[in-house]
C-alpha cells in the first residue's frame, strides 16, 4: 500500500535530510557506529584501472572494489534482511540505470543502480542503518554508489561472500594460457575504416555517373525533338514543291528551301548521333560504376562484421565448470556459446566454488587470481554476525591448495582447451563449483551461480520479468555462430 504521506519519487530530498538527521542523531549515541557508516576508503597513492571485479561480504556488510593491481574502493552496505537475503553466490553487473525506481517495492528510489540479476537484485544507493535491512539488493553510500557507478562497465563480477574473502594469486599449468600475444582490433577497424570510405566514394562516384548519364539522356531527347522537327519541315518543303506548279521562280525557291531543310536534318542526326553514342558511353559508366558501388559495399560489410567480430573476439569469456551437472559451459559478451560434458575425478566428492580470474598480461603470460567463496558454520550464526556492526573485518584467506586440486580434477577436452587459449585475455573467468547454474542464468546475463547452503530469502520472494530458456549450441565453439551482443549502452 502506498504511503500518501511520502512519495519516495518526488520527496526524496527530504527524506535524505531526516535521515541525515538521524543519522547525527546516531553519531551522538553510538560513534562507533556513525564511523562505521561513513568508513568509505579509495585508493589515492596509485592510478586505478577500470574495476576487474567487486566482493561483498554478508558477514562484514562491506563491500570490495579490485582493479588488475588489488583493491581500489571499499565501504560498508546493507544487504538483504532475515527472510529476504541477498543470496551469497557469483553474479556480474547486467545493467546500469542512473535513475531507477523499483517496480516491485513502492516506486523506491535506487539511484546508480547496476542490476545483477533480472528477477530485481542490484546494486545501488541507498540508506545503510547499520545492518542487513534492504529486500534483497546491496544499499550502497549515496557517494559511494556514483563513484562506483561511473567507474565501471558492464559484465563486471560481483562476488557476494558469506564472509570476508580477498583475491590471491595463483599459477598453475592448468590455467589458460594464450597461444600468441595480445590481441588487436586496430587493424580490422582500420581496414573497416577503410573500407567504408571506399563505399563512400564508389557510391558517389556512381551518383555522379548517373547525373552524368541523366544529362546526356537529355542531350538526346533534345536532339530527338530537333530531328523532328528537321523531318517535319523537310516534308513541308517537298509539299511546296509539288505544289509550287509551273512558275518557275517559285518552285526554285520551293527547291532551295528543300536543300536547307534537308542539310539542316543531317546535320541534326549528326548530333543525334553523337549524343547517342556519349550516352551510351555514359550508361556503361553508370553501369561499371554501380558495379563498383555494389562491389565496395559488399567489402564494406564484410570489412566491419570482420571488426565486430574482432572487438567479440576481445571480450573476456566466462567458463563454468559444474560438478553437479558434469558440464562446461563458455559464455562471452553475455551469450552462450558452448555446453559440453567434461570428466571430474572423484565426481562423488565436493570440490568447492572457486573464481578463478585472469587479471593481466605479463609478457607472454596471463597472470590470475583466484576466490574460493565458503560458507558461515551455520547459518544462525552467520545471521548474527551479518546484523552486527561490530563484526570483525579481518579477511579469509584463500586456500590456494584446495584451488589447485580443483583445477587438478577436471578433465577438459584438449580441443576446448586450445580454442580457450586462442581467445583468452584479461578479465576472462573459470569458475568451478560444486554447483549448478541458477535459473537467473539466461538472456543478456553472465553466469549466476548461488550457494545452496546458504539462505537465498531475496531471490525466492522475487518473481523474474519473464522466463527465459537458456539455449547453448552443441556444435564446438569454433563452429558455434556469434549472436549480437546486448548492446550497452556497450559502455
Amino acid at each position: 500500500m502506498r504511503s500518501y504521506l511520502f512519495d519516495a519519487k518526488h520527496n526524496w530530498t527530504g527524506f535524505c535530510l531526516a535521515f541525515a538527521g538521524l543519522t547525527g542523531l546516531i553519531a551522538a549515541t553510538d560513534p562507533a557506529g556513525a564511523a562505521k557508516v561513513r568508513n568509505e576508503q579509495l585508493v589515492e597513492s596509485r592510478s586505478t584501472d577500470e574495476p576487474i571485479m567487486a566482493i561483498i561480504s554478508l558477514r562484514d556488510q562491506q563491500i570490495t572494489v579490485y582493479d588488475d593491481k588489488g583493491w581500489i574502493l571499499r565501504a560498508p552496505v546493507s544487504s538483504g534482511q532475515k527472510g529476504r537475503e541477498t543470496p551469497a553466490g557469483i553474479f556480474s553487473v547486467i545493467q546500469k540505470e542512473a535513475e531507477h525506481y523499483s517496480n516491485m517495492y513502492d516506486d523506491a528510489y535506487m539511484p546508480h543502480m547496476q542490476r545483477l540479476t533480472w528477477s530485481g537484485i542490484a546494486l545501488h544507493g541507498g540508506p545503510l542503518p547499520g545492518y542487513a535491512a534492504s529486500h534483497g539488493c546491496v544499499r550502497m553510500p549515496y557517494d559511494f554508489a556514483e563513484r562506483l557507478f561511473d567507474t565501471t562497465g558492464l559484465g563486471m563480477r560481483v562476488i557476494v561472500a558469506p564472509n570476508n574473502v580477498v583475491p590471491v594469486a595463483i599459477d598453475h599449468p592448468a590455467l589458460f594460457q594464450p597461444k600468441a600475444g595480445p590481441k588487436t582490433m586496430a587493424a580490422s577497424a582500420a581496414a573497416a575504416e577503410e573500407a567504408a570510405s571506399k563505399a563512400d566514394q564508389a557510391r558517389l562516384a556512381a551518383m555522379s555517373a548517373y547525373r552524368e548519364s541523366a544529362a546526356a539522356m537529355l542531350s538526346v531527347h533534345k536532339a530527338e525533338i530537333l530531328k523532328s522537327k528537321a523531318e517535319s519541315q523537310l516534308a513541308t518543303t517537298e509539299r511546296a514543291i509539288v505544289s509550287a506548279g509551273s512558275p518557275r521562280e517559285a518552285k526554285e525557291q520551293a527547291e532551295e528551301a528543300k536543300i536547307k531543310a534537308a542539310a539542316q536534318l543531317a546535320e541534326v542526326e549528326a548530333q543525334l548521333g553523337s549524343a547517342k553514342a556519349q550516352l551510351q558511353t555514359k550508361l556503361d559508366a553508370v553501369t561499371a560504376a554501380r558495379e563498383a558501388a555494389s562491389a565496395a559495399e559488399t567489402a564494406r560489410i564484410v570489412a566491419a562484421e570482420a571488426a565486430r567480430k574482432a572487438a567479440r573476439d576481445l571480450e573476456p569469456i566466462s567458463v563454468f565448470i559444474s560438478r553437479k551437472t558434469q558440464r562446461l559451459y563458455i559464455r562471452q559478451a553475455f551469450q552462450p556459446i558452448l555446453d559440453i560434458p567434461v570428466t571430474i575425478q572423484d565426481a562423488d566428492r565436493p570440490i568447492g566454488t572457486h573464481i578463478f580470474t585472469a587479471m593481466e598480461r605479463t609478457g607472454a603470460d596471463m597472470r590470475w587470481s583466484v576466490v574460493s567463496l565458503v560458507a558461515d558454520s551455520g547459518n544462525e550464526a552467520s545471521s548474527a554476525a551479518r546484523g552486527s556492526r561490530g563484526a570483525d573485518v579481518t579477511a579469509t584467506s584463500t586456500d590456494l591448495s584446495s584451488a589447485k586440486v580443483a583445477l587438478e580434477r577436471v578433465v577438459i577436452p584438449q580441443e576446448t582447451v586450445d580454442r580457450i587459449t586462442e581467445i583468452v585475455s584479461p578479465r576472462s573467468s573459470l569458475i568451478i563449483s560444486d554447483e549448478a547454474l541458477s535459473s537467473e542464468t539466461g538472456e543478456r546475463t553472465e553466469f549466476v551461480v548461488l550457494m545452496s547452503g546458504e539462505p537465498q530469502g531475496g531471490i525466492t520472494h522475487r518473481r523474474r520479468e519473464r522466463q527465459i530458456e537458456v539455449r547453448y549450441d552443441r556444435l564446438p565453439y569454433w563452429r558455434s555462430p556469434f549472436r549480437a551482443p546486448y548492446s550497452p549502452w556497450w559502455r
